[in-house]
């Protein structure tokens, strides 16, 4: 059943990527797409499909599985279905920090500094929260420091927008911390993709131990699970997933919580198992998205983040509702 479901949802991708090429202010007959695939046609076709185009629909693919799969290893590890990247705080320091890069022109220098110190702000995080998980005796203690230290990013954060030097710096770090993946290259792929790799292998080892969990930390640690190590290395590999995926698109929500939360029935509910499906479907959403926000009649293009917000908010209160009826 779980091939089956991993292998539905690459198909829904490979066909969402031609169709994400094909969409756009002007529209390409799917002919016309395959010849610019294998670099045959019109030049410019060519150029619109592989240096505008698919870049950015994989990138959308890449951010939504790094989302799906970090938010669906979270949730076995808190055992809460609402949990997700941003609660770690990950997500809102790796925005801070490029932000920061915004307001001091630093990004107006080198193309690559926004995502860089995103890398750099969910490096910092991750760190600050994987000390509090080496000597922390709960999971209490790990939702209340990435709660703070959240809280207290997007303080600073929203300090830099309050002093913005002039308008078209303010709506530069707007523009990005509401998330996109417009503009997006090969290369902002390549930049991200070695702390994709890295927190994706992290995350990928601890799905035996997010499995013994179910039973309890007390019953696991008793089966020979060491929980202050699998908690560890869930929230390493989180955290650089996440802020990875910040790095390239900026802050995206939503989308740790719902792509979990619908492969979950799918899987029996067991969390290693619903990791990978959690990822593609993940990807599969977010491509979704960017796709509609192209060809909406709309005059200014609708933010990522805005459009994902839009459909997992609804989705977030239905999920807590739902958790709400089923613990009466």
């Amino acid at each position: 059943m779980n091939d089956r479901i991993n292998l539905t949802l690459l198909v829904a991708i490979a066909l969402l990527l031609v169709a994400a090429c094909m969409l756009g202010s002007t529209a390409l007959p799917w002919q016309t797409i395959t010849s610019a695939l294998v670099f045959q046609g019109d030049p410019r076709d060519i150029a619109v499909v592989w240096e505008v185009r698919l870049p950015r629909a994989l990138s959308a693919v890449v951010v939504g599985a790094a989302l799906g799969l970090s938010g669906a290893a979270l949730q076995g590890l808190l055992r809460n279905p609402l949990a997700e990247p941003g609660v770690l705080g990950v997500s809102a320091s790796a925005a801070l920090l490029a932000t920061f890069t915004i307001y001091y022109g630093l990004a107006s220098t080198w193309q690559y500094a926004v995502p860089v110190a995103a890398i750099m702000g969910a490096l910092l995080a991750t760190g600050l929260i994987v000390s509090v998980v080496r000597t922390a005796t709960t999971v209490v203690a790990l939702i209340l420091v990435g709660v703070g230290i959240s809280s207290f990013a997007a303080a600073l954060m929203s300090l830099l927008l309050n002093f913005a030097p002039h308008p078209f710096t303010l709506n530069d770090m707007i523009s990005w911390s509401l998330g996109s993946v417009a503009n997006r290259s090969f290369d902002d792929v390549l930049l991200v993709l070695p702390f994709m790799v890295l927190g994706v292998a992290l995350l990928w080892r601890t799905r035996a131990g997010l499995t013994a969990l179910t039973l309890g930390e007390e019953a696991a640690a008793g089966i020979g699970l060491n929980v202050r190590s699998q908690r560890l290395w869930v929230t390493l590999g989180a955290g650089i997933t996440t802020g990875a995926a910040v790095a390239l698109a900026g802050a995206i929500g939503f989308v740790g919580i719902v792509a979990p939360h619908l492969v979950r029935p799918w899987v029996g509910y067991n969390p290693a198992r619903t990791l990978l499906p959690s990822a593609l479907l993940g990807g599969a959403l977010i491509l979704v998205a960017d796709i509609l926000i192209r060809v909406l009649p709309t005059t200014n293009e609708l933010k990522l983040g805005v459009a994902a917000a839009l459909f997992g908010a609804p989705m977030f209160v239905w999920i807590a509702v739902q958790r709400d009826r089923h613990a009466r």
